[in-house]
């Protein structure tokens, strides 16, 4: 059983071993696939293995051998899903490994933009403090989040993690989300609708998937609805947010900052609006790599495999799309 990871470089960059994965098939880790090469690497594999890289339609009708893939993340939009359906091949995604680190960092991410603790260590450094002649030298305004409302879009797992982290420093919780669940046991507590939520909340912080319907959700005409003191937060997806929209909202103050771990081409191209934006902090996509979480990632992934091999394969995302054209046998 040959099983061919395409690019594992992030998931592994030398501290997270492939060996439970290669104890299961005759095993070939590349770090990172090029485009053109996609297909002559993946040729022959019985097993495909796949975080960004891309598997389309026309790539998968040419691999005669697949018989599954393999998602190293939770998001699944790299495969073409209704493709691979046609072709009976099982696609199985990791829907929980990161939720703790995603909303921990989330959490960092809001803390320095109220704290700008960098800022300030910077600040005593440069000798600042030791010229300063009293004894607490301020260099930017310090923001209590007690009081405070926390508005949440897309209340799973790490929206409703962020939500007792914003609960337990004392703010209240709101949050839209398009299946609404159970309510969560701590209070203030409310769901509203999308557009309410902009307008009420002091911090807007995304943790939906990203869709057609939803994709540049963050755009002039919402950013509008903002208070002018209110923050947005997005460890999601970068194609929530409208770029040039949000830049225009920080520069001219519409509100009052931002802090995005993911945006809307990655790796961020030189010369994106937001690179030149003072009041916006970016992170290069890291919230979710912590090493507790990529080996939760890599367990996971290998019991997904595990799963198929033994005939009872799991966190199959086109499972219906199986069913439907017949070609489900498990």
């Amino acid at each position: 059983m040959r099983i061919v990871v395409l690019d594992g470089y992030t998931l592994n960059p030398g501290d997270n071993p492939w060996d439970d994965l290669a104890a299961l098939g005759d095993l070939v880790v590349h770090d990172r696939t090029p485009p053109d090469s996609v297909f002559e690497r993946s040729r022959g594999a019985a097993v495909l293995v796949t975080n960004k890289v891309v598997l389309d339609a026309d790539g998968l009708s040419r691999l005669t051998e697949l018989q599954f893939i393999a998602v190293t993340a939770t998001g699944y939009n790299v495969v073409d899903v209704e493709a691979a359906a046609d072709r009976g091949i099982p696609v199985s995604n990791v829907p929980v490994y990161g939720t703790a680190s995603v909303a921990q960092f989330t959490f960092a991410l809001l803390l320095e933009l109220c704290n700008r603790v960098g800022l300030h260590a910077d600040a005593v450094r440069r000798g600042e403090w030791s010229r300063c002649p009293d004894f607490s030298l301020s260099v930017a305004p310090q923001i209590e989040l007690a009081g405070r409302c926390m508005g949440i879009i897309g209340f799973g797992r790490i929206g409703r993690r962020v939500g007792e982290l914003a609960h337990a420093f004392g703010m209240q919780v709101i949050a839209a989300d398009r299946r609404p669940g159970e309510p969560p046991g701590y209070e203030p507590f409310s769901w509203v609708s999308v557009d309410d939520l902009f307008r009420q909340a002091d911090v807007v912080s995304l943790h939906c998937p990203l869709t057609e319907q939803n994709r540049a959700l963050v755009c002039r005409r919402t950013l509008a609805l903002m208070k002018p003191t209110a923050f947005l937060i997005n460890t999601a997806r970068g194609g929530l947010v409208d770029p040039a929209d949000l830049a225009e909202a920080l520069n001219t103050g519409r509100i009052a900052g931002a802090a995005l771990d993911v945006v809307d081409v990655e790796p961020i191209p030189p010369g994106h609006p937001l690179l030149g934006c003072e009041r916006c902090l970016i992170t290069p996509h890291v919230a979710w790599c912590a090493l507790a979480a990529r080996r939760r990632l890599m367990a996971a992934t290998v019991e997904n495999v595990r799963a198929f091999l033994d005939g009872r394969p799991t966190n199959v995302v086109n499972e219906r799309q199986l069913k439907q054209r017949g070609l489900w046998r498990w």
